[in-house]
């Protein structure tokens, strides 16, 4: 339904502190008031309302802004050197659902990039000559999916990777996310989604990671980081997409997991907090909005009945992000009065993608199909992006392609004698009793 077509006002669905104030309650207020200016000239109560359709995606600042990234940062980024594979990925997949088409040149250069992080001893470190690290590793196979060239798929050092992951793996099924580093739930997506895009994974790879995951589900219903940990959107979204990959979304309670999600929409703002009485930020939009088509999926493997509409209020989330989250120069952002960067770009049209598009779970295939009949738009058709790929997320034209490119090549001797050929199948195919 939206926020904007709601039959009464914003003050009737504000934040009510109770008349006891606190620090998180106010900066709630301050957030509130910056955006009900930005809905108010929309909204159905509004004597003098704006049409619908005038909403609009700056498609082409959103572009321009991404474009200037590719060709390098100033000095004062030198903070992120240690993230490049993650900016590859982040434009790259920004510009990916906007319709850009990348260059010669740009390919080029990114593939040089990415090619220059990657480690001989496997996997990919943030920037050139460092050590690698499983999330860098996973934005890096991310951008060489987005180029989609035989060349970009070749950079990958697929039996070294393999390696590199083993020795990050731990007893209770977790993984490192580097040598001697942290161990969390990003780890054990990083390393599996990874691992499914290039045909890698393998019943030794994946042992006893869904019982890790499901160890990180909390009381609240979400997942935290580690057991005990606080439920969390982004660790959420890496346990259940794990779990997903590995056809065991069973282990967990998806029903807590789903009444969690639903109270993390914000009743105004429309846009997703990452945890209970934090503020709503853009990027939530896809790290809780991801959730929701894996849940649809758990649903139609359990043939149970749902609203093909889904489980969260679409119009609301798309309503945010055109809103508030957009920079007129160019770029998305966290909320109102912040800045744009890339992170923030990508993930807030990795969340706008979700809302728009609707998705069918093949369970055939044990994989996701757009449903081309169905869209939710907010404003302007022309604000239609392309379908980015629930678990993965690149788009599903991209995920296609790198999963048909491997789907047939093997690795031999790894761990064993034996070839990696359709050790997805070995996977997703057999009952919950023989996986355990």
């Amino acid at each position: 339904m939206g926020v904007l077509d709601l039959p009464f006002s914003f003050d009737e669905i504000s934040f009510n502190d109770g008349g006891i104030q606190t620090e998180s309650s106010l900066v709630q207020m301050e957030v509130e008031n910056d955006v009900k200016p930005l809905f108010q000239p929309y909204h159905v109560l509004e004597e003098n309302r704006i049409n619908y359709d005038h909403i609009n995606l700056n498609r082409h600042a959103h572009i321009k802004f991404l474009r200037v990234g590719l060709k390098g940062l100033s000095s004062q980024a030198v903070g992120l050197d240690a993230s490049q594979a993650w900016i590859c990925y982040w434009i790259l997949h920004a510009l990916d659902l906007l319709g850009a088409t990348l260059s010669k040149s740009e390919i080029e250069r990114t593939i040089n990039t990415i090619s220059a992080c990657q480690n001989p001893t496997g996997g990919f470190g943030g920037g050139p000559q460092q050590f690698s690290h499983v999330a860098p590793t996973y934005a890096a196979v991310n951008t060489l999916a987005i180029i989609g060239t035989e060349e970009a798929y070749n950079v990958v050092d697929r039996e070294k990777l393999y390696e590199w992951f083993m020795s990050l793996k731990q007893p209770d099924g977790s993984f490192q996310m580097n040598e001697g580093g942290e161990i969390d739930v990003r780890g054990c997506y990083c390393v599996i989604a990874t691992a499914k895009l290039l045909n890698i994974l393998t019943p030794e790879l994946t042992k006893d990671v869904a019982e890790f995951v499901a160890s990180c589900q909390t009381y609240e219903g979400g997942i935290g980081g580690y057991p005990g940990n606080e439920a969390h959107g982004g660790y959420t979204f890496c346990g259940l997409a794990t779990l997903e990959i590995l056809n065991k979304t069973d282990y967990i309670d998806s029903e807590a997991l789903m009444e969690w999600l639903t109270s993390c929409q914000m009743k105004l703002e429309g846009g997703f907090q990452g945890r209970i009485n934090k503020l709503v930020d853009g990027c939530y939009s896809f790290w809780q909005g991801g959730s929701f088509p894996l849940l649809e999926a758990i649903y139609t493997r359990n043939q149970e009945q749902f609203d093909p509409c889904g489980f969260f209020d679409r119009e609301a989330l798309q309503e945010y992000i055109l809103l508030c989250c957009q920079n007129q120069y160019g770029g998305l952002l966290d909320k109102p009065r912040k800045s744009p960067d890339f992170y923030h770009t990508c993930y807030c049209l990795s969340g706008l993608s979700l809302a728009q598009h609707y998705y069918n779970y093949d369970t055939i295939q044990n994989d996701f199909k757009e449903n081309p009949e169905l869209t939710t738009i907010v404003g302007k058709v022309s604000n239609l992006i392309r379908a980015t790929h629930p678990v993965h997320n690149i788009s599903m034209v991209k995920e296609k392609r790198i999963t048909s490119y491997f789907s047939n090549s093997s690795i031999v001797n790894i761990g064993s004698n034996e070839s990696i050929s359709s050790s997805i199948e070995i996977i997703t195919n057999k009952p919950k009793e023989e996986q355990v």
